[in-house]
């Protein structure tokens, strides 16, 4: 579909391209988490199981509420439920079995693993946390860093099996120093973990850290991070991304534990100019789109020729890949093109969708990276596509989704770590800021602070 103006005229695919202004009234429109929208799909399934109408958040808290009560066998029966697997007495899948999936896995997988383990652990062990003094403000002030202890880990396995977020979530935390480390994730059908994930988590293994694998997923699986139950310890923290029901479990126990986000489908922005190269665009617009049907690839053009020859692209590609209607459906309903009148307002429209991924396929890109003020990676030129970031560069690819980019950031080193405040004020200075402290607090009209202070100017 190509937009003049405000008019469209279908061509043979069925690519949209859109102007500015229809962009931002439909693919550049944010939604609300808060009201998800459910396909009429899982709407009947929903009534099936609960025998009466419920929304997304609903269901969740019915299924947290049982695990908060009934641990392990609330756990035991959503998992029957929702998933349709006999999970048995244990969710924890045995060392043993980890290890041997490590040992039969695909020598070239196995290495490319870990290197992307390698990469990911140099690039979050370079990151600043160290813990800080001065004496300028008298006495010794300062912070000190220290890890959270427990950390849970959502690995999702739904469509797709993705070995790579174990590398990508977990690494962050061994670089902060984290003692213990639970990783859920669905079960199969025959009540495990997909061979390739657990043999991810037997490379992390190899660093010598305490870390538990249990196949459970869901809301279920949140709640006993969150709760703890018989089986599945109680954690600090949970981080991860996973489906609706995952990230509205998160949402509700929050505050009970620590959470790294919301995440919504996965999306991304490339910027081209007329240099872009169409071939190049086409695939990485597809390669987000095959992640499932609400993913958000979108192309930012000021070149109407480059949108038109990016279109024929996709479609002479998208027919010999194996999730090809998944990604043509994401293309269709949630991504697109928008042809725009000027490179800086490509940047304008990026900057205020705020997307996980932005990639720039622009005549001097690093000249142009001041013009990024939100994205939760940026992606400078063609060597740099986001697939590599999505498994080996070295940042996390957790990153902020739903334009939660305008505020938050990418899974790192800061998201496994807490920073506690010193205060080691000497005789003097206390007796000097005691003064104002009671002041401030009689302005308050709190008199108990100002004669805890009051008390300090005979010290």
């Amino acid at each position: 579909m190509i937009c003049s103006g405000i008019h469209c005229y279908f061509m043979s695919s069925t690519i949209p391209i859109y102007t500015t202004k229809q962009a931002e009234e439909t693919i550049l429109r944010r939604s609300s988490l808060q009201e998800p929208e459910l396909s009429p799909r899982v709407q009947q399934r929903i009534k099936q199981l609960f025998g009466e109408d419920l929304t997304a958040l609903q269901v969740v808290q019915r299924i947290l509420e049982s695990v908060r009560k009934n641990g392990d066998s609330a756990c035991q029966h959503w998992t029957k439920v929702l998933d349709g697997v006999d999970t048995g007495d244990s969710f924890q899948v045995s060392k043993e079995r980890i290890l041997s999936c490590v040992k039969r896995i695909d020598s070239q997988v196995l290495d490319s693993l870990r290197i992307s383990r390698d990469r990911v652990l140099h690039f979050h062990r370079k990151q600043p946390i160290t813990s800080w003094f001065t004496t300028e403000l008298g006495g010794q002030l300062g912070q000190l860093i220290r890890p959270i202890e427990k950390v849970g880990f959502y690995v999702p396995g739904g469509s797709a099996p993705l070995p790579s977020s174990v590398i990508m979530s977990v690494c962050p935390a061994v670089a902060a120093g984290c003692q213990t480390l639970l990783v859920v994730s669905p079960p199969d059908k025959q009540g495990s973990i997909a061979d390739v994930t657990l043999a991810a988590c037997g490379v992390m293994m190899e660093l010598g850290i305490d870390l538990r694998v249990f196949a459970i997923g869901g809301a279920q699986a949140i709640g006993a991070l969150a709760y703890g139950t018989e089986s599945i310890p109680k954690v600090d923290k949970i981080v991860g991304p996973g489906n609706i029901f995952v990230s509205l479990a998160k949402k509700e126990v929050f505050g009970i534990v620590g959470i790294d986000g919301i995440y919504g489908p996965t999306e991304a922005v490339i910027i081209a100019d007329d240099t872009g190269r169409a071939d190049y665009i086409a695939a990485d617009l597809l390669a987000q789109a095959e992640h499932d049907e609400m993913a958000v690839p979108i192309l930012l053009t000021c070149s109407k020729e480059l949108a038109e020859k990016v279109v024929q692209s996709i479609m002479q590609q998208v027919s010999s890949l194996s999730r090809s209607s998944t990604a043509l459906h994401s293309l269709q309903h949630h991504g697109g093109i928008v042809v725009t009148c000027s490179l800086e307002e490509c940047f304008r429209l990026s900057n205020q969708f705020a997307a996980e991924h932005v990639s720039l396929n622009i005549k001097d890109p690093w000249e142009s990276l001041h013009y990024i003020t939100s994205g939760g990676g940026v992606f400078v030129g063609d060597a740099s596509c986001e697939v590599l970031g999505d498994y080996v560069a070295g940042p996390s690819h957790v990153m902020p989704t739903g334009g939660s980019a305008r505020y938050s950031s990418p899974l790192n080193v800061l998201d496994f770590v807490k920073i506690i405040s010193l205060v080691g004020l000497d005789h003097h200075t206390s007796m000097d800021m005691a003064k104002k402290a009671a002041i401030i607090a009689k302005s308050e009209g709190l008199t108990a602070h100002a004669e805890a202070a009051h008390k300090r100017l005979n010290l």
